[in-house]
């Protein structure tokens, strides 16, 4: 997860009030997105069905894995990518024909035993494992597309401590939504209050045009949130907000739709961003995500600190010194 400046030259509500601009924006105007859910989900490869999500999931891995990574002989006329389906069934010791109807998205229930036996023919480490667990969870309810979802909302106790953070502190919500942030988290992602509600997302800031003059490893991070969405989306994937930024970022970004079909999944709890900003230069600083009380995934704080006597730390309190301190701004995004 990266903090980012944002992109800040589009139209402000009335409602959003005339605001204070902490330094020139990086990233070039843009009018808040167009969202086309449906034709983007198509495109990505992402299905309502929970079915479909673990049957791309188990074919995504098995075209991934070598015949000699699990002593079986590759042979001279091997034609594809990776196993053969009867391969992974023979390893897991299941029937090709039951396999062969998981990876085609059909009404098939594996129980416990057979999803860790799927698990060790694949060789999945632990994370991936989980995730299997939690795609056959989802995969035996049944689809409830008119099921309603409450929105994300950041509790008044949250907000409070906000107030008392020093460092850059934010709320994401599962989708990646940006929901509250105190003011040195706002010094450094710009002014979130202007864009569209749906564009205040960590994955849709960073896949803009010159993103990259900002985050140096813009690249990496993008593959880090994308991991990190799917993790996100496995247990409801077709929860309205996951369907819509999933086809919004599918139709205008080729890179994005990539990473998506490859399944990679990230739980990633910490990690270490770079950020060059327009008034204090380049800050490399770690972060922190912890998540709140209640329903997993869910709502997460993500604090973004440097090394105590660091020129980073000298840069971060600059800019604190730089920025006047109105309250955190908390607004819901999409359902959860």
């Amino acid at each position: 997860m990266v903090l980012v400046l944002s992109v800040v030259n589009v139209c402000r509500t009335e409602l959003d009030g005339p605001r204070r601009e902490h330094g020139r924006p990086v990233f070039p105007g843009t009018t808040g997105p167009t969202f086309r859910p449906a034709t983007g989900c198509i495109l990505a490869g992402m299905d309502d069905d929970p079915r479909r999500e673990l049957a791309e999931f188990l074919k995504a891995r098995r075209t991934r894995i070598r015949p000699e990574d699990v002593g079986l002989e590759p042979g001279p006329r091997r034609r594809v990518s990776g196993l053969r389906r009867e391969e992974i069934a023979l390893l897991a010791g299941v029937s090709s024909d039951y396999y062969q109807r998981m990876e085609q998205g059909r009404d098939v229930r594996p129980s416990e035993q057979v999803l860790e036996a799927l698990a060790r023919a694949l060789n999945f480490s632990a994370e991936e494992t989980r995730h299997l667990h939690t795609l056959a969870a989802a995969a035996r309810r049944p689809v409830n597309r008119r099921r309603r979802r409450t929105p994300e909302v950041v509790p008044a106790t949250t907000l409070r401590l906000l107030r008392t953070m020093t460092a850059p502190t934010l709320v994401v919500g599962r989708h990646l939504d940006v929901l509250a942030w105190n003011p040195l988290a706002g010094a450094l992602l710009g002014e979130l209050t202007a864009l569209p509600a749906p564009a205040r997302n960590m994955l849709w800031l960073l896949l803009q045009p010159g993103a990259d003059l900002t985050c140096p490893d813009r690249a990496a991070t993008v593959g880090e949130l994308t991991a990190m969405l799917r993790t996100a989306v496995a247990s409801d994937p077709n929860h309205p907000r996951a369907l819509e930024l999933v086809g919004e970022l599918a139709v205008n970004s080729d890179e994005f739709r990539t990473l998506w079909g490859r399944h990679d999944i990230e739980e990633t709890t910490r990690g270490r961003m770079r950020i060059i900003h327009p008034l204090v230069g380049e800050l490399s600083l770690d972060w922190d995500a912890y998540r709140l009380p209640g329903a997993s995934p869910g709502p997460m704080i993500v604090a973004y600190t440097a090394e105590e006597d660091s020129p980073d730390s000298e840069r971060l309190q600059l800019l604190a010194r730089l920025i006047d301190t109105p309250s955190p701004v908390a607004v819901p995004v999409g359902q959860s």
